[in-house]
């Protein structure tokens, strides 16, 4: 019986990248080469302030999820990314709602890695050499 559980269990990666304005959510094969499904919360909200809301990144979400289900992915693993680099390495509030809807519609999640990109030492970092003054 656990052998035919586990023969159904068909994983997908799921990347999502949340910035302060947006969250891009984007389904693949397991050879990643493959795009299954890409959707963003600028593409379900009206207005452009919309975009960061958590409710669009959720409406994106479902939009990817649906379409995974009846291609038969079950499980995925999931790559977060911020904006990175010199800028934010935090990131935006749509991405925990975008992993958050898979879960409960059903997937089941493998690997969770942070593919936020590092500086190394490039750019000088925007602010001025007192910083932001408020």
């Amino acid at each position: 019986m656990c052998k035919d559980v586990e023969s159904k269990i068909i994983f997908g990666i799921l990347y999502i990248y949340a910035s302060s304005n947006n969250t891009f959510v984007h389904v693949t094969d397991i050879t990643g080469k493959e795009t299954i499904r890409r959707c963003s919360a600028g593409m379900k909200s009206k207005s452009d302030k919309d975009e960061s809301s958590i409710y669009s990144a959720m409406l994106a979400a479902q939009d990817v999820a649906n379409v995974c289900k009846k291609i038969g992915i079950t499980a995925l693993h999931v790559k977060l990314r911020a904006h990175g680099g010199s800028k934010s390495m935090i990131m935006g509030i749509g991405g925990h709602v975008v992993l958050k809807t898979f879960v409960r519609l059903g997937f089941r999640i493998g690997r969770i890695e942070d593919n936020t990109p590092l500086p190394t030492d490039g750019t000088r970092r925007k602010g001025g050499r007192r910083g932001r003054r408020i």
